[in-house]
């Protein structure tokens, strides 16, 4: 009997111990793109055939004999509506087309980037216009630009000075650029960000 409850409690032990393993499944992959075909499981849906034409609520099986018949795709256009607008057309080109439209929107958008100008509070002259130059050109591919102004050692004791820069700068530039940023002391440094106007 004691040999038999240690062998139950052991058993036990053992299968609290024990984890289940479930087989792994991996997700249904996700469609892109609106439902198609036999994926619309909807009893009845509002039709609009390959001319444009509204053939109004038709039932589904009817309108994919249709599409079908057309040597078509029904595709569902407005999935939100009661019932759901479908139309029939060419699945293809519908793909192709909305492909070839994210293209140009990738191309049109500009990413805006943020350049960096170090100066130091006691810059030449001709360092300075170097550096308006450098900042101009930014300006005119659209990005925005840091000035940075580091102080070491005993410029500290002078922080007017690199704010006279700074307003230098701004006043430069306010025919191009606009302060994004106005300028702040950030430990040993002094920061502005401008942006094109």
């Amino acid at each position: 009997m004691p040999g038999e409850q240690k062998s139950s409690l052991a058993f036990r032990n053992n299968m609290e111990n024990t984890t289940i393993r479930r087989p792994f499944k991996a997700d249904a992959p996700v469609k892109e793109g609106p439902r198609s075909n036999r994926e619309i499981r909807i009893p009845k849906v509002q039709l609009i055939d390959a001319e444009g034409q509204n053939l109004g609520v038709v039932p589904t099986d009817q309108a994919l004999r249709m599409a079908e018949e057309a040597g078509l795709d029904l595709v569902e256009i407005s999935p939100n509506t009661e019932p759901p607008v479908c139309k029939i057309l060419d699945l293809g080109k519908l793909k192709y087309a909305n492909q070839k439209k994210a293209a140009e929107a990738r191309k049109k958008q500009k990413i805006v980037e943020i350049k960096e100008i170090k100066m130091r509070p006691n810059i030449d002259t001709h360092d300075y216009e170097v550096k308006m130059k450098a900042m101009n050109r930014f300006f005119e591919d659209g990005d925005k630009v840091k000035v940075t102004l580091k102080f070491r050692g005993r410029e500290m004791a002078h922080q007017e000075l690199g704010m006279k820069l700074l307003l230098q700068v701004k006043d430069d530039t306010t025919e191009i650029a606009k302060v994004e940023a106005e300028p702040k002391l950030e430990g040993r440094q002094m920061m502005m960000v401008l942006a094109p106007k």
